[in-house]
């Protein structure tokens, strides 16, 4: 027989819990609190990151408010004026050109030269025109001797034919007293009647002749003054600025050659807004800063207003005289002017960055319960330092907005705060 074997247990294991483990139970309860916990501290995170983006639009985004810097309307003073950018150039400026095409012989000036009026400044080449000129020369010479011929001959007719009528008158007389026959005295006649035809047709040679002679005159002094259409002459004194053509080159008939200007006729051409034009006027002070010299400004007055504006722009063309004309001065300069009109008492004024215009009125933009509110103004002068005044539409005291942080729109909220 085999032996018995004992059939043996085998110990089930005991596992011992520390103090510090935790049953199994009680772990998946924990993590089931861990992730709640991490769930709503994520939505408490969402909900105050919402609140910032909300918040941060309300004051600084789209829906914030614009902030805006107020401004009174005051009374006051007003000095305005009118500013423009012109040129220096020359009252009385002259381009010297020939009157004919041709060929530029020789210019006796240059850059810089004064010249006195009537002074030759060049000629143009004459081409033909000296021996046409000879040549009318010796015509009018040749109409002259033929004229003096008719001359004497009409006057050796008419002393002939006053003989003949003498002699014809005697010989009437005597041929009635019978004491000459009547052959004899129609003889006498019929040479007075021969005399008379002769003085008559020598009077119409010399007529002819005069006429000739005086036609011939008048083609040589044709010539002549196209000779002296060739020379460039100056109409006045001054001062040469410009050559523009040198010799030896072909020049159109009336294209410039030289241009001279009179130094002393020196201004400020300058464009001037047609607004509030009425208030300009002839003798106004001036000041006057050119480019080139801005450390020194310069006094003038308005010397002239052109009455045709330039309906484009808007402006019209002022011209301001130096009262003292600088040394050195170029024409076409650049020059700032400042035209100072009447001053202007106890006036209504905003400033001017408080004007806007709407829908083509003027106004001003107004705090209205916290929003923007356009209300319109009529304007009157304005002045260089930014102020405008104020005709109708406002009273002293109102507050109108000046600076603004964005482009305001009607009904906007505003954030206010003051400008003075």
């Amino acid at each position: 027989m085999r032996p018995l074997h004992r059939h043996r247990e085998r110990p089930v294991p005991v596992t011992s819990y520390s103090n510090h483990a935790t049953p199994p139970a009680r772990r998946g309860q924990g993590a089931v609190l861990n992730n709640r916990t991490r769930r709503f501290l994520f939505t408490v995170l969402f909900l105050l990151a919402l609140a910032a983006v909300i918040g941060l639009i309300l004051v600084k985004g789209p829906l914030a408010p614009v902030e805006v810097q107020t401004a009174p309307v005051r009374r006051g003073d007003l000095q305005p004026a009118r500013f423009g950018v012109g040129t220096v150039e020359a009252r009385r400026s002259y381009d010297i050109g020939p009157n004919r095409s041709g060929r530029l012989l020789a210019l006796q000036v240059d850059h810089g030269d004064r010249v006195r009026k009537g002074q030759v400044l060049g000629r143009m080449d004459p081409v033909d025109l000296p021996q046409r000129l000879r040549s009318a020369d010796k015509a009018v010479q040749k109409m002259e001797h033929m004229v003096e011929a008719s001359r004497a001959r009409m006057a050796e007719v008419k002393t002939r034919l006053a003989q003949a009528e003498d002699d014809a008158r005697r010989y009437r007389e005597l041929g009635r007293k019978k004491q000459v026959s009547q052959e004899l005295v129609e003889a006498k006649l019929t040479e007075a009647r021969s005399l008379a035809d002769q003085y008559r047709a020598a009077a119409a040679d010399l007529d002819a002749a005069e006429h000739d002679l005086e036609r011939s005159r008048a083609d040589r002094d044709a010539i002549q003054a196209q000779i002296d259409d060739l020379r460039l002459l100056s109409p006045a004194d001054g001062l040469v600025v410009a050559r523009r053509v040198e010799p030896g080159s072909v020049v159109v008939a009336g294209s410039p050659v030289l241009q001279i200007i009179d130094p002393a006729t020196l201004w400020v051409r300058t464009r001037i807004d047609q607004k509030g034009e009425a208030a300009l006027a002839r003798g106004l002070d001036a000041e006057i800063v050119l480019r080139s010299a801005p450390e020194r400004p310069l006094k003038g007055r308005v010397e002239r207003i052109e009455l045709v504006a330039d309906s484009l722009t808007e402006e019209r063309w002022v011209d301001v005289a130096f009262e003292r004309i600088p040394d050195g001065l170029a024409i076409g300069s650049l020059a700032n002017v400042t035209i100072h009109l009447p001053l202007q008492r106890d006036l209504l004024w905003i400033p001017s960055v408080a004007l806007h215009r709407r829908d083509g009125r003027e106004g001003v933009w107004m705090l209205d319960a916290g929003r923007a509110r356009f209300h319109p103004v009529e304007t009157g002068v304005r002045t260089l330092d930014g102020k405008v005044q104020v005709r109708a539409g406002l009273k002293e005291g109102d507050l109108v907005i000046g600076y603004t942080a964005h482009a305001l729109e009607e009904g906007v909220k505003l954030k206010a705060r003051s400008g003075d």
